[in-house]
């Protein structure tokens, strides 16, 4: 019997609907929440395929990931590059996979972080060239976490007080001023698997419960429907994200990826709504059956030390 595990938080309606299904509709395969106490390095982790919804909260359970990975468990998605990655650095991996992003900037810390002092600091130079900055980003723009999400600690800048003002305030965050699209429709798309890709229409400025409903009714283009399907795959396919949401803010028939880093996106049935969260749980389910089937095995280290990929 194949098994698959579920490592979940606050999240309801989607893990329990996804466990559900895949013991419903599949035979030859267990699917369960992941139950953990102390971890044995030299255990089985017990499981073919884990899906990860909360180890960006919790470092146990991330630590727990990357061994269990390391044992020959399937973890979607990969621990190893989600715990390297960071909006900054993404922007340049989809832009090198021809994906079209914003101008971005990052930003050294406005406060000394943790464990540090001036003298960690002895290769920055001081004062920042602003004018370099607002010249290449321009307004609007938008002051942002380089590692958040859900809209956390997230500014619009219109001109350069607000930034200043905003960035004064960011404590010892690493912070990234980014381009502002100013959009004329707005997408949000699951990538699942990096082979399925849902296309939704999305308003980021609507009520959060509205977001998925209180938008344009128009078709989409067939042009432009291609072209973000293409993009969330090649996004995905570069960062080993097995589950992801892509955002693209439409300019002049231009898809621009502004939110790419959500490998635990959000799927709750009241937020995406009842035709989303059906196609969610049928092709996450139909993908993480389909590598627990597959034979298992432990991962390898290449010759110059790299890990291998997720496989």
């Amino acid at each position: 019997m194949k098994k698959i595990g579920l490592l979940r938080g606050m999240e309801t309606t989607f893990p329990d609907a996804l466990v559900h299904y895949i013991n419903e509709k599949y035979d030859g395969v267990h699917a369960e929440f992941v139950q953990l106490e102390a971890i044995n390095m030299d255990a089985d982790p017990g499981y073919d395929v884990i899906i990860d919804r909360i180890s960006h909260e919790v470092p146990f359970y991330r630590s727990y990931l990357k061994w269990a990975s390391l044992k020959g468990t399937y973890v979607v998605n990969n621990p190893f590059w989600w715990s390297a990655d960071d909006k900054f650095i993404d922007n340049i991996i989809a832009q090198e996979a021809d994906v079209a992003v914003p101008k971005t900037v990052i930003l050294p810390h406005k406060q000394h972080p943790p464990n540090t002092e001036s003298s960690s600091f002895r290769n920055l130079k001081y004062p920042i060239n602003w004018d370099a900055v607002f010249e290449y980003v321009g307004f609007p723009s938008f002051l942002k976490p380089h590692d958040g999400g859900g809209w956390r600690d997230v500014t619009k800048i219109n001109n350069p007080q607000d930034l200043f003002d905003a960035y004064n305030d960011s404590a010892d965050l690493c912070m990234m001023l980014q381009e502002g699209i100013e959009f004329e429709s707005y997408y949000r798309c699951y990538g699942i698997g990096q082979k399925y890709v849902k296309i939704m229409k999305y308003n980021p400025g609507a009520e959060p419960h509205l977001r998925y409903h209180d938008v344009p009714q128009a078709p989409t283009p067939k042009a432009l429907h291609e072209k973000m399907e293409r993009d969330v795959l090649a996004i995905c396919k570069a960062l080993d994200y097995d589950m992801n949401t892509v955002e693209f803010a439409i300019r002049d028939g231009i898809p621009y990826a502004i939110d790419f880093m959500n490998p635990a996106p959000d799927a709750d049935y009241y937020s995406v709504g009842a035709e989303n969260f059906d196609w969610v749980v049928k092709h996450m389910a139909e993908f993480v059956v389909d590598k627990a089937k597959k034979k298992k095995r432990k991962r390898q280290f290449t010759a110059n030390g790299a890990l291998e990929p997720n496989a």
